[in-house]
């Protein structure tokens, strides 16, 4: 492929295995990190994605080093779980700012990079995001709102040649699972909040390798007219048709006894 990859959240989880597997088909892979971090395959900044003016600067280096940009994937983000009335104003900003302001942040950035080589913008929204789980409220908002950045964006961009893609993963088996803040006790919820969590864990940790994720990116990428959306997996690809199909009520019946 030979494409100039940057690449935010590089330093574990899905982030890591895409950039590993990009770098290891040819391409010139930069990543993005909040905390120090290096790998043989790729080149790590350190920088928080919610920083505007380090984002700048690093696109611009990049640029100067390589000519040009042809991929930005939007990958950095984190969950919290818990009630909603137990949320703090705090940390509800923070997933905000984190999962979907620096999304759109990034991709007004990366935009007139991208509008030079025709190039690639793939941002990570969640089957949660389609399907909200109850007690990661927060978290199936913000990927909802990517999902729909993702395909508005494509209406503004594609006369231009940039690709828009949001990738849609299930369960998978990251740190993301260690790294979720969980808010709030159970006062009111006879456990059930527990019992949500619980669930998520497991489910995750049963869930798909990183790489298949990655897999996916890199055959998004190496295709000609990629789709604007793409669901990981085939069992995840039924719930998300499932919900589409079946009446709204119903499908929360669902989700609600699974994690309710």
């Amino acid at each position: 492929m030979n494409k100039v990859v940057i690449i935010t959240g590089a330093s574990s989880g899905i982030g890591l295995a895409t950039a590993q597997r990009l770098a290891k088909s040819g391409n010139k892979v930069y990543g993005l990190a909040l905390n120090e971090f290096s790998d043989e395959a790729f080149e790590c900044f350190r920088a928080d994605v919610n920083d505007l003016d380090a984002i700048e600067s690093i696109f611009e280096t990049v640029k100067q080093k390589e000519g040009r940009i042809d991929v930005v994937i939007n990958n950095a983000g984190f969950g919290i779980a818990g009630a909603i009335e137990y949320a703090t104003p705090e940390m509800i900003q923070k997933i905000f700012d984190t999962n979907l302001t620096a999304v759109v942040k990034i991709s007004s950035v990366a935009m007139k990079y991208l509008k030079e080589t025709n190039g690639n913008l793939i941002n990570i929204s969640s089957v949660a995001g389609v399907l909200p789980i109850p007690f990661q409220a927060c978290y199936s908002a913000t990927k909802a709102a990517v999902l729909n950045f993702s395909l508005a964006l494509d209406g503004e961009v594609r006369r231009f040649g940039v690709k828009v893609t949001a990738i849609l993963p299930g369960d998978t088996k990251t740190g993301f699972t260690e790294a979720r803040v969980v808010e709030g006790g159970e006062a009111d919820y006879g456990g059930h909040i527990g019992k949500s969590i619980r669930r998520m864990e497991k489910d995750e940790q049963n869930g798909k390798s990183p790489d298949s994720v990655a897999r996916v990116i890199e055959k998004t990428l190496k295709r000609r007219r990629p789709p604007l959306k793409v669901t990981v997996g085939a069992q995840y690809k039924v719930f998300v048709l499932l919900g589409k199909l079946l009446p709204t009520r119903f499908v929360n019946y669902i989700l609600r006894k699974m994690y309710a």
